[in-house]
């Protein structure tokens, strides 16, 4: 995995910020993080990604060579997190966002263009010719976010994703 220059920004009450590779000690906060958040989307039950074994150890699940995944991390406590990986089922070109989530205290500050961007550079460097995402329409301001950044929508699925719960689909040429 690449490591990610390493930035920090301060919010309000002087708390550091670090945008940083997923390491083994953040496993638990991470799928915490992840069933919280959807959860709070009420995306829960078959077809949603909450129910990914990968979510309980997602340093393994992106340890491979075109896979990456990173935390935001203040003072001891991950708060956001999001990475990439290839598109199950697809042509090898095609890399997958996945699980881009942040706590409602880092929502709105540009964390999430900051992790996509991130994500879409190194898609790039690891050969990938577009990024594949799959949300649901209740994410609001992840899909604005996703097509300010040039996602175009699509009707129907790619890959092999296992989310048929998610009815919305999006590819970005890179």
């Amino acid at each position: 995995m690449n490591s990610p220059a390493t930035s920090t920004t301060k919010k309000p009450h002087s708390d550091k910020l670090v945008f940083r590779p997923i390491a083994p000690q953040d496993i638990e906060q991470v799928a915490k993080l992840i069933r919280i958040v959807m959860t709070e989307f009420g995306c829960v039950g078959e077809g949603y990604s909450i129910n990914d074994p990968e979510i309980d150890d997602m340093y393994t699940a992106y340890s491979d060579d075109r896979a990456a995944f990173f935390v935001i991390q203040m003072d001891d406590r991950i708060i956001g997190c999001g990475g990439i990986a290839p598109l199950d089922g697809s042509d090898g070109e095609t890399c997958e966002l996945r699980k881009m989530y942040f706590y409602p205290e880092l929502r709105g500050k540009g964390w999430g263009k900051k992790v996509l961007l991130h994500c879409l550079d190194l898609a790039r460097q690891f050969g990938y010719k577009r990024c594949y995402l799959e949300t649901v329409e209740r994410m609001e301001q992840a899909i604005l976010l996703y097509q300010k950044m040039g996602f175009e929508k699509k009707d129907s699925r790619i890959g092999e994703t296992g989310h048929c719960s998610c009815e919305t689909y999006y590819v970005k040429e890179l």
